[in-house]
């Protein structure tokens, strides 16, 4: 993982420069960032300041305020549970305390052998499937802690 945390300046710039948003805004481009790389390295946020033209503070308050925004690697597989109303209603939380409990963790975050990465999430925009989940990004409903765990063991 410490090979991730040096990615060059050229490779972040290069990113930054294909960006595919309309307007350019320090947000729109640590979001660029992170979808290209999967988190924001720490010579990330000089790189963004001297491309958006603005301090490094200036970038630091804007990484820093928004929650989904990571500064060292996820793990392999990214795991979210939605925990919104009609998730919460239909069972989310036990989905959470079983993946909690199975990976020995308090709360979101990484696994310590870095192959998960547990998030909660407030939407997955898909409630009449609820309770969903996301694995790697492809969604799935109706689930239930069963489901998951299996789901779960098939990517170890």
């Amino acid at each position: 993982m410490s090979a991730l945390k040096n990615i060059n300046n050229e490779y972040i710039l290069d990113i930054l420069e294909n960006q595919d948003h309309t307007t350019v805004t320090i947000l729109s481009s640590l979001l660029s960032v992170q979808d290209g790389i999967g988190f924001l390295p720490k010579n990330a946020i000089k790189v963004v300041a001297d491309f958006v033209n603005v301090t490094t503070n200036d970038v630091w308050g804007v990484a820093s305020y928004y929650l989904n925004f990571r500064f060292d690697p996820p793990g392999k597989h990214t795991i979210e549970i939605c925990w919104g109303p009609s998730c919460h209603v239909n069972g989310a939380s036990k989905l959470q305390s079983s993946v909690l409990e199975k990976f020995k963790l308090k709360n979101q975050g990484d696994t310590s052998d870095g192959k998960f990465t547990l998030k909660f999430n407030t939407c997955l925009g898909a409630c009449p499937q609820a309770p969903m989940i996301s694995i790697n990004h492809k969604l799935s409903g109706k689930m239930n802690s069963l489901k998951l765990l299996k789901m779960l063991d098939k990517l170890k």
